[in-house]
């Protein structure tokens, strides 16, 4: 019999390695902080632990700690690929921080305690306890932005996301506010049953104006066109291992939002929300691609990059299928370790005093790291959807979705959306193999940090090597996300 606070054991011993870690970064001096890297990275090996033995030693969905917890195999698989995917940015984090003199632990708990913010939105029941995690994690991402204090670019990202993000989080409660008005409940599973009992739902005006503000929210937590705006400017200005973190693993989090809010909770809706997410989808798709190709910057780039990949994730989502939902799921961990990977050869790039950012910065890396090279040629071929990278099947897997959903033209419109967004990563291909590069200071013309620790090159060379293998094998990791939305009943 659990007790409890045995339900939350997971966020509770995470919480509890915060603190400890904290406490040792206090008492630590600046050439002992390898300590406090070596102690957040013990910490997230732990709680995966716990989290397996927690979410897969049992055969039944659990929810308890008075309906506000559930225990699934949805929740243990997000929550290992968060916990596993953090472990690869601190990794990378531990290269960059030191050349950029930014070697403080603050970035370290910053980090964990959004990934506590995150864990708690993935096993959240209740209105209330998905907005504390989200709150948990949208604050600790605002500090983080802004942890370079004496950068004005990144405190003016940091005040865009907190303006933008603080309008988003209001948006989101005020739709709970209308929800919980309307039903009477805080527990998803509540909801859900007492929109079954409602004559013809999708017709409800009140349920589908509360439905445009939760829509909105997860939207933003996204990037999704029109709620984007936040993203291109927050992804330049942040420092370059705040935006690998940023771009990666929180879009975990937003996926188990959109599940837990709009696919469980508010099931009997899915004829409203799957319109809206059929025009966010595509406007994000097609606007994501087209801009992103007049960028220069490859953080930018990647930014508008990103908001196309969100379409692809909303329209996987839109059908209300399980095979969307798997497809959904599939592309957004697929995506997030390839984003992690990208901002990671950016990170081994750089050098002391100098972040790469420009897709100048890419000419001739062939010439100086063929290794390095082919890497990023892997992870740019998978976020193009190029076979056989696993890119390609993530995409496949989303547009057959969308056809089985009778959306033919919608699928035409991804795939046309798809081929145009290719350029781009054509292009950054084309500087890598056949650019000379640039002589001048801070330009292409660097050379590729020699004293990356064997750690970080292990771990970038595993993330392209993952494209591969993957594409080659996808039916590893698609039937895990089956079974896993299978046994949550989804």
């Amino acid at each position: 019999m659990m007790s409890p606070f045995d339900y939350a054991m997971p966020e509770i011993f995470l919480l509890a390695a915060v603190c400890v870690v904290l406490l040792l970064d206090i008492f630590l001096t600046r050439d002992l902080r390898e300590v406090t890297y070596l102690a957040a990275q013990a910490s997230l090996l732990a709680t995966a632990g716990v989290v397996y033995t927690h979410a897969f030693t049992g055969n039944e969905r659990l929810v308890g700690l008075g309906r506000h917890y559930v225990i699934d195999e949805l929740g243990g698989v997000l929550k290992i690929s968060i916990l596993l995917l953090t472990m690869v940015v601190f990794v990378y984090a531990r290269k960059f921080l030191r050349d950029q003199s930014m070697w403080r632990g603050e970035f370290f708990v910053l980090s964990l305690t959004a990934v506590l913010g995150m864990m708690i939105m993935i096993s959240g029941y209740n209105l209330l306890v998905l907005y504390l995690g989200l709150e948990l994690l949208a604050l600790s991402m605002y500090a983080l932005v802004a942890m370079r204090r004496d950068d004005g670019r990144a405190t003016e990202a940091a005040m865009k996301y907190f303006v933008l993000g603080a309008i988003a989080s209001g948006l989101l409660l005020y739709g709970l506010s209308m929800l919980y008005g309307l039903t009477g409940e805080l527990s998803i599973r509540q909801i859900h049953e007492y929109l079954l009992g409602v004559p013809d739902s999708g017709a409800n005006l009140p349920l589908l104006f509360t439905l445009v503000f939760l829509v909105a929210a997860v939207a933003f937590k996204f990037g999704a066109m029109p709620f984007h705006m936040w993203l291109p400017d927050v992804y330049h200005g942040a420092p370059t291992i705040v935006t690998l973190f940023l771009g990666s693993v929180p879009k975990i989090a937003a996926f188990a939002l959109l599940m837990r809010l709009l696919a469980e909770g508010m099931a009997p809706l899915a004829s409203g929300w799957s319109q809206l997410f059929l025009v966010l989808g595509l406007l994000s798709v097609a606007g994501g691609n087209l801009v992103a190709i007049a960028q220069t910057s490859f953080k930018r780039m990647l930014a508008y990059s990103t908001i196309a990949h969100m379409g692809f994730i909303l329209l996987g989502a839109m059908t209300a299928t399980h095979a969307g939902y798997s497809a959904a799921m599939f592309y957004v961990l697929v995506y997030a370790l390839t984003a992690a990977g990208a901002f990671g050869v950016l990170v081994v790039m750089g050098r002391e005093g100098f972040e790469a950012d420009s897709l100048d910065d890419l000419k001739g890396l062939n010439e100086r790291n063929p290794w390095l090279a082919f890497i990023m040629l892997l992870l740019l071929f998978s976020m193009a959807g190029i076979p056989p990278t696993v890119g390609f099947y993530a995409k496949l897997a989303v547009i057959k979705a969308v056809v089985d959903a009778n959306l033919v033209w919608a699928a035409v419109i991804m795939v046309v959306m798809s081929v145009a967004g290719a350029y781009y990563y054509l292009r950054a291909i084309k500087m890598m193999y056949f650019d000379k590069p640039e002589p001048a200071p801070g330009s292409g013309g660097i050379s590729v940090n020699a004293e990356t620790g064997l750690d970080c090159q292990i771990v970038i060379s595993l993330n392209g090597v993952l494209m591969l293998v993957l594409g080659v094998f996808p039916g590893l990791l698609m039937g895990v996300c089956s079974m896993a939305l299978q046994a949550s009943s989804l």
